[in-house]
């Protein structure tokens, strides 16, 4: 049992910003690695929210126009809190997958790449960085990133347009 009276120091937190131009040249690495090892693609599923932006890069350099999109919430917040992840729109023109890519920014824990995986069990599955524990369900990334780092994107750093009472955060 934990002494109530110690004092006990918070761990650091680690943060990584990724810049524009840096997840431009990153989503092209991407993109040349899965074109060489996987051909042309039937089209993308991007995860939503973070896989949005490297699915419209992803598809512009190796030509696909068919983008679908798979929205799971598996965060209660912001704060990183995680519960049973929920299909808020599913992928339905990627049928079982076969021929489509899986995108999305980072894998984390990996829950909601385990959970697209299920859904899409015959897709190749792809993001940018990858954390160690979901490191595993991805078939590609670009960098890995230390498993207690917060990796800030270019839309996490840029200040909200629409105020906080007008966002719908509850999907």
């Amino acid at each position: 049992m934990r002494d109530m009276n110690a004092t006990s120091t918070p761990k650091p937190v680690t943060y990584a910003t990724v810049t524009w131009d840096q997840l431009h040249r990153d989503a092209r690495t991407l993109a040349a690695t899965l074109m060489e090892k996987h051909g042309p693609f039937r089209g993308i599923v991007a995860i939503t929210r973070g896989g949005l932006i490297p699915a419209a890069i992803l598809g512009r350099e190796m030509g696909c126009r068919l983008i679908e999109s798979v929205s799971v919430i598996s965060y209660a917040g912001e704060e990183g809190t995680q519960h049973q992840p929920r299909v808020v729109k599913a992928p339905t023109a990627a049928g079982d997958g076969e021929g489509f890519l899986i995108v999305d920014d980072l894998v984390d824990s990996g829950i909601t790449a385990q959970f697209v995986r299920e859904m899409l069990p015959k897709a190749v599955f792809a993001c940018l960085y990858a954390k160690p524990d979901g490191k595993p369900l991805t078939d590609h990334y670009v960098t890995e990133v230390a498993q207690d780092t917060w990796v800030l994107f270019p839309w996490d750093t840029a200040p909200l347009f629409v105020p906080p009472l007008v966002r719908n955060e509850k999907d």
